[in-house]
């Protein structure tokens, strides 16, 4: 049984600054080797347990999660370390240390954590925690010894070259780092496509573009062929772009690459413009999508308003969370019925869909429908012929849930209500997925590549960025590829949007009551993380 000293305890979050002249010390031990680890206030020492052993990992495929557990209820969900399957990796001091930019840097402190829970009650548990993302005052790699590569994968979305450029530069301004590889067309480019070398004077100017500059794909995973390719080149550093397949798929690289032994720190920097996600407060591209969006609603509202019993149907991205629709509804105020996944709608009979058309073309002549793509998918599947295709990432094909219920609602209305209507369809998804990122992407973008990078240099592995509750974090891949980030009806956000909208909430109440105490049966963490909770919006929660 191994023993360290108390010198490990976890003590408040807090930065230190570096001061060139005079550089601390630090004056925490960290043991990066896998274990749980329990820490007592009563105690001078705390054991460790190792996960497994060195003959177990060899054999094995799968990492332990690395749970540290302390006092009143407090669990770091702590991400893997090259030190875990590498011994006596030597370090060095970190290149920011020289650089005139960085003279003040902070460096964040071995014991610094980030909790995902913030809204608690005075007998709270602690809680969850993750590693605070940041620069270490030690780093596992030289800046000559480095060489990095970054791949995009899966669909288009804002900000992917913001990102792509932002590591690149950051990994040479920060660290000095000259040797950056683009990997073309997602996984299968790492055995199948040529190389782009990167440097700051080529993606200078990308951020300014839309798509990728690498290309992506879909599919054309094959662990195998893509380690062999990462070890054949000799990269150490890889930087994955792109949604929870693509992390999962990242997930598996890791594993492979400690099971070979390789000094090779793999960092997931997650991508969905659904942001479906979970753990993370919101996924880059996000803010743009729902910014683009008021354009095709704005548009879809002008049509409507335009015409005697005008109708405007919006459809926007979502195959399983409505996050674009609610909050493009929210931002727009000219729409008049949302309809998402996470909350089942009917067409007809009292308090369905066709009633309040009918009631809103009543009272104000007009409205706009914003519907996500994958709304409605049961009801289609009931009136066409299922599908059960999927596409290469293994993702069920969706119907276009927009053009159904406009034809839906011209038929109803021509049929039985005998009204004219005039209807117009617009569906502005690739035009949104397509746009460069907006400035408030464009600053989360590179708070996510520089969060990567620090991590990466400090030899930590197998783990996703992004901002818990407003700080950055190491996250293990586990955690963001276990479920799916979901609107939850229950919660004020939604409330919120029908007192926008006045729309019926088409749910039984007592349907409703249900579900929630079904919610309340789940991990308090998993509502409390605030499902519906979006960083640009945190500052209004807490009021």
């Amino acid at each position: 049984m191994d023993t360290i000293s108390s010198s490990a305890s976890l003590s408040t979050p807090r930065f230190r600054c570096f001061d060139p002249t005079n550089s601390y010390h630090s004056t925490t031990t960290v043991n990066h080797r896998p274990y749980f680890l329990t820490f007592s206030a009563n105690s001078t020492t705390a054991s460790t347990r190792d996960c497994s052993s060195k003959d177990a990992m060899k054999n094995s495929t799968k990492y332990e999660p690395k749970i540290i557990t302390g006092d009143d209820g407090y669990v770091l969900e702590d991400v893997p370390h090259l030190t875990d399957h590498i011994s006596d990796l030597p370090t060095y001091p970190n290149p920011l240390q020289d650089n005139p930019s960085y003279c003040c840097q902070y460096f964040v402190n071995a014991d610094d954590t980030v909790a995902q829970k913030i809204v608690v009650q005075k007998d709270s548990l602690r809680g969850t925690h993750f590693r605070r993302a940041g620069p270490r005052q030690k780093v596992y790699f030289e800046s000559d010894e480095v060489h990095a590569c970054i791949v995009t994968c899966g669909g288009l979305c804002p900000g992917l070259n913001t990102v792509i450029r932002e590591l690149v530069c950051g990994l040479y301004h920060m660290y000095g780092v000259n040797r950056v590889l683009g990997i073309e067309g997602g996984y299968r480019g790492f055995y199948a496509r040529n190389t782009v070398p990167l440097s700051p004077k080529v993606v200078n100017d990308i951020h300014k573009r839309g798509g990728t500059i690498l290309g992506t794909s879909r599919g054309g995973y094959d662990t195998s062929k893509i380690v062999d390719s990462i070890q054949d080149r000799g990269i150490n550093q890889v930087y994955i772009i792109g949604g929870d397949g693509t992390q999962r798929g990242a997930s598996v690289i890791f594993e492979e690459i400690r099971r070979r032994g390789l000094k090779v720190a793999v960092v997931g920097i997650p991508k969905t413009i659904d942001n479906d996600i979970p753990v993370i407060d919101k996924s880059f591209g996000f803010d743009t999508a729902v910014e683009e969006a008021q354009r095709a609603i704005n548009a879809a509202h002008v049509e409507a308003e335009s015409f005697e019993n005008g109708i405007g149907v919006v459809k926007l991205m979502g195959r399983h969370s409505g996050f674009i629709a609610m909050y493009a509804t929210l931002a727009s105020r000219d729409v008049d019925c949302c309809l998402i996944p996470e909350s089942p709608f009917y067409l007809e009979g009292p308090g369905g869909l066709f009633e309040f058309i009918r009631k809103r073309l009543k009272e104000h002549g007009h409205m706009v429908i914003v519907i996500a793509e994958g709304a409605g998918q049961e009801l289609l599947c009931e009136s066409m012929r299922a599908m059960d295709q999927q596409d290469a990432s293994g993702n069920k094909l969706l119907q276009d849930v927009g053009l159904w219920i406009s034809q839906k609602i011209k038929d109803n209305f021509a049929n039985r209500e005998k009204m004219n209507i005039t209807l117009k369809y617009i569906d502005p998804t690739y035009m949104i997925r397509a746009i460069p990122s907006n400035a408030s992407d464009n600053v989360y973008c590179t708070l996510l590549a520089h969060s990567a990078i620090h991590g990466a240099m400090a030899g930590y592995t197998g783990f996703t960025v992004g901002p818990v509750n407003g700080r950055h974090a190491y996250i293990p891949f586990h955690r963001v590829t276990e479920r799916q980030n979901k609107v939850v009806i229950t919660d004020r956000m939604w409330a919120r949007l029908l007192s926008s909208t006045n729309q019926p909430s088409f749910v039984d109440p007592k349907q409703v009551i249900k579900d929630k105490d079904t919610v309340d049966e789940e991990p308090r963490s998993q509502l409390l993380n605030g499902e519906n909770h979006i960083d640009t919006l945190t500052t209004q929660e807490r009021v």
